[in-house]
């Protein structure tokens, strides 16, 4: 495999990176995509094809809202924001993901015997 394969997120990943920046700041979708590209050192690239059905999973779960605004550059965009619930969600999922690291970590990390 080529060090320039990208590999998929697993399951969820992409769902709390949104969630978790749209908890820090109300973001439109290509703001997103760049603030995550831009967190991860450039080590993500989020694509439209990605990104996209996300949020409109996130909205119809009630996690996001979205509302039609004019952005600094005048262009109309659509800014989410997270609802209550969505924090509530975000919460569980990253204790689960923390546990689930630190599984990952005792499986990978050679035994001392």
């Amino acid at each position: 495999m080529k060090q320039t394969d990208q590999r998929d997120l697993f399951r969820g990943a992409l769902e709390m990176m949104v969630l978790r920046s749209v908890q820090r700041e109300p973001m439109h979708g290509y703001a997103l995509a760049q603030h995550i590209k831009r967190q991860s050192n450039d080590l993500l690239q989020v694509e439209e094809g990605s990104l996209y059905p996300a949020l409109q999973r996130l909205l119809k779960a009630r996690l996001l809202t979205a509302e039609w605004e004019i952005s600094p550059t005048n262009r109309r965009v659509r800014t989410y924001r997270i609802t209550p619930a969505g924090r509530r969600h975000l919460d569980r999922e990253l204790s689960s993901f923390e546990r689930m690291l630190k599984g990952i970590n005792l499986v990978l990390t050679p035994s001392r015997t």
